[in-house]
């Protein structure tokens, strides 16, 4: 193989839309029955927050993906492309989670909204709300979050 098809395969392997973020970020969820910690990939660029978690097949427990959508704003989500069914919890500026759509439909087109402004949304595997106790309400620890 020359070189510059070595470049090519690797540049597409980059950019392959089931390429995934490099980096896991601790993220803490405090709930009535105590303190959930997930391990989550940040989305906050056009293009990550447009992928997601597009494509993948499996998401284990305790990791999730959280997209930044700052400043805080209305939010709207689908789960086009998205194999897996999925628990997507909004998230105030404040930290304070908003509402949560849980046990998404995959493949679905149909828009999921945040509701009210939302800073983030953290998407994890389905029936993880429900597992832990995670509610509205909720205080999210994460740098993304202001803590008040």
């Amino acid at each position: 193989m020359s070189l510059l098809a070595a470049i090519g395969v690797a540049a597409v392997l980059c950019t392959s839309p089931v390429a995934q973020a490099a980096s896991f970020a601790p993220l803490e969820i405090v709930t009535k029955s105590g303190v959930q910690v997930f391990s989550v990939e940040m989305a906050t660029t056009e293009e990550e927050k447009t992928t997601g978690l597009m494509y993948r097949k499996e998401l284990a427990d305790g990791k999730g993906m959280l997209f930044d959508f700052s400043p805080e704003q209305q939010v709207s989500m689908w789960m086009k492309n998205t194999y897996i069914s999925l628990d997507m919890i909004f998230i105030r500026a404040d930290g304070r989670i908003l509402r949560i759509a849980e046990n998404t439909e995959p493949l679905s087109t149909a828009i999921i909204s945040s509701g009210g402004l939302a800073k983030g949304v953290l998407e994890v595997i389905a029936g993880t709300a429900q597992k832990y106790g995670i509610q509205p309400g909720d205080r999210v620890a994460h740098p993304l979050f202001a803590k008040h």
